[in-house]
């Protein structure tokens, strides 16, 4: 074995010990699960704009109410987090997830299908504040490895739940196929209570952090520091600035990008909608090589270089997909643009380190609602381009949003030395 395979082996054997493995195990499959689903919706836009008679702007609009409800939802989470410990939000999200889905298969008229995809954004909300902490706090000096391994699980899930709704649709309708995923997430919701009752906080029992919440919020009247003054200290520092504001280009450009990418590969690349469904999922598959790769590098050589060699790669590749077609060229470019996703789990484990502890999950859920909902309206714009035919100006547009996060990359302070 060469030496950087026996580093490989040594970082992914630290994230097992301890029963560390089980915890990592079921959160990134809620994520697998919670992210998957959110990019089933993409893919089933031309059936349901088919049957609900809507244009690209409008479909735009069920996405964003997909990712506008989990931005609100990232605040309270955070705050809840803090409170009530990261078990009880992770699997309170996934019970929820499960019902939304319920909703959103039921729904008869537009107005219900908006409302469906607005109740599955909030619900999924409860679990992205309780994931990074829970991750943060289990693997303390291999979180970069963490972050990476479960948001690339969370990728695969993109690729294959997309993929498989691609190919059922067809046979069962969208309803029916939106609904099959509900099993899932109430069996993994009751193997998260089983298992991460002792692992996000290393051996405690809950009595215990009960006990030590309250202990923190004894401290905090005796500091009589106002919570809005505390987070304004906490976030208004260059370290916290600089990320979130990078993260939040990188958002817009995710959103805007994963909302349309099939619709752009079936109306303009000329592909049949199970062949899109296909090459959408090398999106994903792109985006989990990039989250394990960029991960793992970042605990290695530190965040900046990484941050800023992924999203380089993605300006290169998005100002290339106006110039490519057919299958093959098309799939290369499709997978380049996946790799974006590597940002994800730097950015995060960066901002949940540099901000204070003792309310480091209200500050981490309200820079989430942020970045999210801002994020978030990639996809009405990319549609309402789309639209008027100009989905090359959208990737133009998204090219250049993404050059500018890689400049704020450029400046990003070291983390262990700010």
């Amino acid at each position: 074995m060469t030496a950087n395979g026996g580093e490989d082996a040594r970082t992914f054997g630290a994230l097992r010990g301890g029963g560390r493995g089980r915890v990592l195990l079921v959160v990134a499959l809620g994520w697998f699960l919670t992210l998957g689903m959110r990019y089933v919706v993409p893919t089933l836009l031309p059936q349901i704009r088919a049957e609900y008679g809507i244009n690209n702007a409008t479909a735009g609009l069920a996405v964003t109410a997909v990712w506008a409800g989990y931005a609100l939802m990232q605040f309270p989470a955070g705050a809840l987090a803090d409170r009530l410990g990261e078990r009880k939000l992770l699997v309170g999200s996934l019970f929820a997830a499960a019902g939304s889905l319920v909703v959103l298969a039921a729904s008869s008229t537009l107005v219900a299908f908006m409302l469906g995809c607005g109740l599955f954004g909030l619900a999924t909300g409860l679990f992205g504040p309780a994931r990074g902490m829970t991750l943060s706090r289990t693997f303390p000096d291999s979180e970069g490895s963490a972050f990476g391994l479960t948001l690339a699980i969370g990728s695969v899930g993109s690729a294959l739940l997309p993929f498989l709704a691609g190919l059922l649709v067809g046979p069962l309708g969208w309803q029916t196929t939106i609904v099959l995923a509900v099993p899932g997430f109430v069996v993994v919701g009751g193997a998260t209570w089983l298992i991460v009752s002792n692992g996000a906080n290393g051996s405690e029992t809950d009595a215990q952090a009960v006990e030590e919440t309250d202990e923190d919020e004894e401290a905090s009247e005796e500091r009589d520091v106002p919570l809005t003054r505390a987070l304004w200290t906490a976030i208004n520092r260059r370290r916290v600035v600089v990320p979130v504001a990078a993260i939040t280009l990188v958002m817009f450009g995710l959103e805007g990008v994963t909302a349309f990418l099939p619709t752009y590969l079936h109306d303009v690349g000329g592909l049949r909608s199970e062949v899109a469904a296909a090459v959408y999922a090398l999106f994903f598959v792109g985006g989990a090589l990039g989250q394990v790769v960029a991960g793992n590098l970042s605990d290695r050589f530190g965040d900046r270089v990484v941050l800023v060699a992924v999203a380089t790669v993605n300006v290169v590749a998005l100002i290339a997909v106006p110039f490519v077609s057919g299958l093959v060229p098309l799939a290369v470019v499709v997978f380049a643009l996946g790799t974006r996703n590597g940002i994800a789990p730097i950015s995060n484990a960066y901002i949940i380190a540099v901000l204070p502890d003792e309310i480091q999950g209200t500050a981490w859920g309200m820079l989430r609602t942020g970045f999210f909902l801002l994020g978030s309206t990639g996809s009405i714009v990319v549609g309402w381009l789309a639209d008027r035919g100009q989905f090359a100006g959208a990737f133009y547009l998204i090219a250049a949003t993404t050059a500018v996060a890689a400049l704020l990359y450029l400046v990003l302070p070291n983390r262990r030395l700010a």
